[in-house]
């Protein structure tokens, strides 16, 4: 693996056209989540039947896909186009014909290399909408012509002691899309059915795509930072996660203050309501009691833990980090400050996440980009061309 390079992060810039077609998010009432939460059925995030409509589609003897041939800069074009052969489903698992994928950081790292591959010639792409086109043997939860996500988190193990206590994201044998196994940069896909999640068909899929992995990994965050109720959040970096992060804290009552280096995600961030606005690395304008870093940066970490208050808490919310500097334990952990980081994410943390958007109107500012352009949007995001979310679509 290559040295991390400080230039990758998740403090994304949009092209210009990104965000100014869309009109900002309404302010919302301060919210219960548990009453949401307790208020949702358990298993699917959406009823089965809302908006659902049967459709059979036309098999086909191969499937378009991009796959990570060489890791290495998106200089050296490291994604390629491929035809590969089309999906058969196996026992429990689910085909679907990918109706639109959003593209994470996550993929970016892999695509370069920051992330070893675990196979070759991967098709990345964990943010997945689509509409089931076939079932494996067994698969009875969802019908042909259901629409479901497919997320970053696709198998695990259900034997360990960390899957029968409710944290089966740290499972040693858990599987991912995207790197494990094949992923939605195509126009197929296959997933287990048990990791499925069910979605509503009224809502376009590109406004779903990123709530499967920004969203639901912004989710456990943010519950890991343990926000007292109106409390003060930062978040360092903002690009996919960070504004989803931003939107369901303060329809908690939260305040939020945004430490990003671009100009088009601060602005961004003032369309959101957050409560105040700042470069990267400056001070925070008052003391937080809990601060996400969503930048991949590690300089970053001192400065935040700095922002803290007395017993606040930092969360690490990426899946790489380059290398922390030293830290000075007066200034920046004493006082019963905390470090947690985030390890992926449980179904239940999905199933959550889906109904929380649902309840609250949560919605991603997307940039859409034709799936024929994945290698140039994945270098417009390592260039920080995006603020918000990409999505590809076929």
């Amino acid at each position: 693996m290559r040295p991390p390079r400080a230039a990758s992060r998740n403090d994304s810039v949009p092209p210009a056209a990104s965000c100014a077609s869309r009109p900002p998010i309404r302010a919302l009432p301060a919210v219960s989540v548990p009453e949401i939460l307790s208020a949702g059925r358990s298993g699917d995030a959406w009823p089965a039947g809302a908006g659902s409509e049967r459709r059979h589609w036309e098999r086909r003897r191969d499937v378009q896909a991009w796959v990570v041939q060489r890791p290495g800069p998106m200089s050296s074009g490291p994604l390629v186009r491929a035809t590969v052969p089309d999906p058969e489903p196996g026992e429990g698992q689910l085909r679907v014909r990918v109706e639109a994928c959003g593209v994470c950081r996550t993929d970016l790292h892999l695509a370069e290399g920051d992330l070893a591959p675990r196979r070759p010639r991967t098709v990345p792409g964990h943010e997945v909408v689509g509409l089931v086109d076939a079932l494996g043997p067994g698969a009875r939860r969802f019908a042909v012509g259901d629409r479901v996500g497919i997320a970053w988190l696709r198998a695990t193990c259900g034997r360990c002691r960390w899957c029968r206590s409710g944290r089966e994201n740290l499972c040693p044998d858990a599987r991912f899309t995207g790197w494990d196994e094949d992923g939605g940069f195509a126009s197929r896909a296959l997933v287990g059915e048990d990791f499925a999640y069910r979605l509503p068909q009224d809502v376009p899929a590109p406004d779903l795509a990123p709530l499967l992995c920004s969203g639901i990994v912004g989710y456990r965050a943010l519950r890991r930072a343990t926000l007292p109720p109106g409390g003060r959040l930062g978040l360092y970096g903002f690009g996919a996660s960070a504004h989803l992060v931003a939107q369901l804290a303060l329809a908690q009552g939260a305040e939020v203050h945004v430490m990003t280096r671009s100009e088009p995600d601060r602005e961004l961030a003032r369309q959101l309501g957050a409560t105040s606005v700042q470069g990267a690395a400056d001070a925070a304008p008052v003391p937080l009691d809990a601060a996400i870093l969503f930048a991949p940066v590690g300089t970053l970490v001192p400065p935040a833990l700095r922002a803290l208050d007395r017993g606040g808490v930092l969360v690490l919310a990426g899946i790489h980090l380059s290398d922390v500097p030293g830290l000075v334990y007066e200034r920046e952990l004493f006082y019963e400050k905390e470090v947690r980081s985030v390890t992926a994410n449980t179904r239940a943390d999905g199933e959550e996440l889906l109904r929380l958007a649902h309840a609250l109107g949560i919605r991603p500012r997307t940039a859409v980009r034709p799936m024929d352009e994945a290698a140039d949007v994945l270098a417009d995001l390592a260039a920080d061309r995006y603020a918000g979310a990409a999505v590809l679509v076929p």
